[in-house]
C-alpha cells in the first residue's frame, strides 16, 4: 500500500496545472496529501471531494479549495462524465507584497483554524472569475508563453485574495491573522516521517528528540501548525490509511490494524468508530453498497 504523502517539487515546479478526465485517467483519485494548496474547478459532471473526512459534492461550474496538508480524495458523484481542472501551488512562494500584511501561508493557517468555507457555489465561483482563471492558467502551461510564471502567479493571486475577500465578507477577522507566523522547525519533514512509519510504534518523545526539541516545545509548535496534538495527528493519519485498505483491498481487519500501527484489532475498531461513527466493517459495507447504486 503506497504512502498517503504525495511529493511535490516545490523548487522547480512551485505551480502545477492540469485537466483531469475521469474516463481517461486512473480514477477515483485515492486519498493523499501534499504541502501544496490546491484549487479544483469542475468543468463537467459532479465530484465527491472528501477533504479531511468531510464530503463535498462539487457540481459543474463550482470550485473547491484544499488547504496544504489536507488529506483528500476525489470520487464521482454522478453517472455522467467527470472533467475538472486543478491548480496546485506552494503557498510559501506567494508572499504578500506588503510588510504589514500576512502571507498566503499565514492566512490559510488562520482561515483553517476558523473553519472557513472551502466549497464555493456557482454564483461565488463566477464572482471569482474561476473559469477564466483556470482557462488562462491551462493555456499558459500548455503553450509555455513568454512571462508564463508571472502570469500564472498573477492568476493564482486573483483566486487567493478573491477567496480571502469572500471569507472576510462571511465574518473572518483578517486583523486577527498574525503577519508573521513563528518559525516551524522541521514540522513538515516530521509529517512526512510519520506518514512513512504509520505501521510502527511511533513515540512523540522520540520525534521531538529527533528534531532536537524538548517535548513541550515540539508539542506547541506541532499544534500551532496542524491545530491538533502530534498523537492526535498520528491516530488521524492511521484512520485515513485504514480507509484506503478498506476501500481498495480485501484484507481482513487484523491485517489492516497491523499495517496501520494499531496495537490490535480491538484498538483499531474503537478508534475507527470514534472518528467515523461506525465500525470498519460497516464502513466497508456502506462504501460497497454506495458503489453498486451509482
Amino acid at each position: 500500500m503506497s504512502s498517503l504523502y504525495e511529493k511535490q517539487d516545490s523548487l522547480n515546479f512551485p505551480i502545477e496545472t492540469f485537466v483531469f478526465d475521469a474516463e481517461k485517467r486512473p480514477f477515483p483519485v485515492k486519498q493523499h496529501w501534499h504541502y501544496f494548496a490546491e484549487f479544483l474547478y469542475i468543468i463537467k459532471g459532479r465530484a465527491d471531494v472528501i477533504c479531511d473526512g468531510v464530503s463535498h459534492i462539487v457540481s459543474e461550474g463550482e470550485l473547491i479549495f484544499l488547504y496544504p496538508s489536507a488529506v483528500h480524495s476525489i470520487l464521482s458523484a454522478g453517472s455522467g462524465q467527470l472533467l475538472f481542472a486543478g491548480l496546485k501551488f506552494d503557498p510559501v512562494k506567494f508572499p504578500n507584497t506588503s510588510s504589514y500584511a500576512p502571507s498566503a501561508s499565514a492566512i490559510f493557517r488562520y482561515a483553517r483554524s476558523k473553519d472557513m468555507q472551502i466549497h464555493f457555489d456557482s454564483r461565488q465561483t463566477e464572482t471569482l472569475r474561476a473559469k477564466e482563471v483556470f482557462s488562462d492558467c491551462v493555456r499558459e502551461t500548455e503553450q509555455y508563453l513568454y512571462g508564463r510564471d508571472i502570469m500564472l502567479r498573477a492568476q493564482i493571486y486573483r483566486l487567493i485574495f478573491g477567496i480571502v475577500r469572500l471569507w472576510i465578507d462571511s465574518g473572518l477577522d483578517i486583523n486577527g491573522c498574525p503577519v508573521r507566523s513563528a518559525d516551524i522547525f522541521g514540522i513538515e519533514n516530521v509529517a512526512e516521517y510519520i506518514d512513512s512509519r504509520l505501521s510502527e510504534n511511533i513515540r512523540v518523545s522520540e520525534i521531538a528528540a529527533m528534531c532536537h526539541m524538548s517535548y513541550s516545545g515540539f508539542a506547541a509548535k506541532f499544534r500551532e501548525q496542524y491545530g491538533m496534538s502530534c498523537k492526535e495527528y498520528i491516530e488521524r493519519m492511521r484512520i485515513f490509511k485504514s480507509e484506503e485498505y478498506l476501500l481498495f483491498t480485501d484484507h481482513d481487519l487484523t491485517f489492516i490494524s497491523q499495517q496501520t500501527g494499531f496495537s490490535d484489532c480491538s484498538h483499531f475498531i474503537r478508534c475507527f468508530r470514534k472518528h467515523r461513527g461506525l465500525t470498519p466493517k460497516q464502513f466497508r459495507l456502506r462504501q460497497k453498497e454506495s458503489k453498486e447504486t451509482r
